[in-house]
């Protein structure tokens, strides 16, 4: 028999569990071959050399084999999954031109309300393609660029095509090979010299289609002395058909630049979620990654930080929810690669109902950084004595002068602590509740939860006495 007081409720998904009826003007056949990359090529209007990258990148696919360590993908069948799903809608620069079906959406998970209250630009995203994208005017007189993936390529082409997939190359492994041919929407921030965008931008990432998969690519370049906070969410509502998420972050902050970047994921439990994201931070620059983890069935997800520039530094906070079903292996990766570099990783980890939560961390000094610093520190929670919880740190240090250090915990809910603040008068409930609550605040409080409607659902976990 269960044991109840150990038990703690799912996140609630009915709000992001919303299915809309499939308005798409069109849908690629399922598969992955030549033609059909070829046919999203000339559907996003691409240029030559765009159409070459892809097919190079399929070559690649087709001779990379799937990884051997991580959890079992070998449920996933590309034969089976949609790469594009154009749905009903154009691009739109104003909400009320965007279709009512997929608007509606929208509003119900606080997208516009969040634009209007606190974000300087929004860019929204619906199955394949960018459905709605705006910027404040007094950061378009600035020189910063918000603009989806496929504009950026026909607009900046120069800038686009010095950057695109240089971080996450094709051969990195066969997910960036295939999100290389089959890449479709992201958003592309570009914020020049100097310049202090003080209030977040943020894209949202909703996939509607059954059986299909998302691709999107998000390309952030911040110039010299320049500051940006992007916030990226993502959901999907829960069907019984495999979904794939393959989408690729790259992330380059030059000398003195500024760069917080946070993401919460939360695909339904039938999302498989290999995405990969990477960032380049130059001599003086500042990486702050803040990242929830609380969806899909299978998610790889290893954040990286390449400090290339002296005194380069970076800060990871991360949290991983994994319940019923759910193998979730995510963590971070750290390169110092110059003099004078430090990083600190600080993650959570929760399992229940038998949820396999894994942390995976990679920290590397090159011989070219003396003196660097790395303070990781990872905590892992288990609910109930079916989950399972693994915490695998790997360090490769090949310099004599670098300060590094790890720290990890796992554990179960103390008794005794329960017993301490129901003596105190609490309720038993609302004890389990709280030690939960204080055991992920390190992280919640590094959430933008004040204009992200939807993150609060992610970060109130409630405890209940029954299954």
């Amino acid at each position: 028999m269960e044991n109840k007081k150990n038990f703690i409720e799912d996140i609630e998904r009915t709000l992001y569990d919303i299915k809309d009826k499939d308005n798409s003007v069109y849908r690629e056949k399922v598969g992955l071959t030549e033609d059909i990359v070829r046919d999203i090529s000339e559907r996003k209007h691409d240029p030559k050399w765009m159409l070459d990258f892809r097919l190079k990148s399929l070559d690649i696919y087709n001779h990379t084999p799937l990884p051997t360590w991580g959890p079992d993908l070998s449920e996933l069948n590309m034969d089976e999954i949609t790469t594009y799903v154009q749905p009903d809608a154009k691009m739109a620069g104003k909400w009320d031109d965007v279709p009512d079906d997929i608007k509606n959406t929208f509003d119900r998970l606080g997208i516009p309300e969040a634009e209007k209250t606190s974000l300087a630009g929004v860019g929204a995203q619906y199955d394949s393609e960018v459905v709605y994208h705006s910027i404040q005017d007094r950061l378009t007189e600035q020189g910063v660029i918000y603009t989806d993936m496929e504009t950026a390529v026909r607009d900046y082409e120069d800038i686009v095509k010095e950057y695109f997939m240089k971080l996450v190359p094709p051969h990195d492994h066969k997910f960036a090979a295939l999100h290389g041919a089959v890449w479709s929407g992201g958003s592309f921030v570009y914020v020049p010299e100097g310049v202090q965008v003080k209030i977040p931008l943020q894209s949202y990432f909703r996939l509607n289609a059954p059986g299909a998969g998302q691709f999107e690519h998000t390309l952030i370049i911040v110039e010299k002395g320049a500051s940006c906070h992007f916030i990226e969410g993502c959901s999907a509502p829960k069907y019984n058909v495999t979904n794939l998420h393959a989408g690729c972050v790259e992330l380059f902050v030059k000398e003195g630049a500024r760069l917080r970047y946070s993401t919460i994921e939360n695909w339904s439990k039938n999302m498989m979620n290999l995405n990969t994201k990477r960032a380049l931070i130059e001599k003086d620059g500042i990486m702050e990654w803040v990242s929830g983890s609380f969806g899909s069935h299978v998610s790889c997800l290893y954040p990286s930080t390449i400090l290339h520039g002296e005194n380069a530094t970076c800060d990871f906070t991360g949290v991983t929810f994994a319940g019923c079903g759910q193998n979730l292996d995510t963590g971070a990766t750290v390169i110092h690669a110059a003099p004078h570099t430090s990083a600190t990783i600080n993650t959570r980890t929760i399992s229940k109902d038998g949820g396999k939560a894994t942390y995976r961390s990679a920290v590397k000094v090159t011989k070219n950084a003396p003196y660097a610093k790395c303070s990781v520190n990872c905590e892992s929670l288990m609910l109930d004595s079916e989950s399972r919880s693994d915490t695998l740190p790997v360090m490769d240090i090949e310099g004599d002068e670098a300060d590094i250090g790890h720290e990890a915990r796992i554990g179960r809910i103390s008794d005794d602590a329960v017993f301490y603040l129901m003596s105190r008068g609490i309720d038993e409930n609302e004890a389990r509740a709280m030690i939960v609550r204080g055991f992920v605040e390190p992280v919640a409080k590094a959430l933008p939860l004040e204009y992200a409607v939807e993150m609060n659902n992610l970060v109130n976990i409630e405890l209940d006495s029954t299954k």
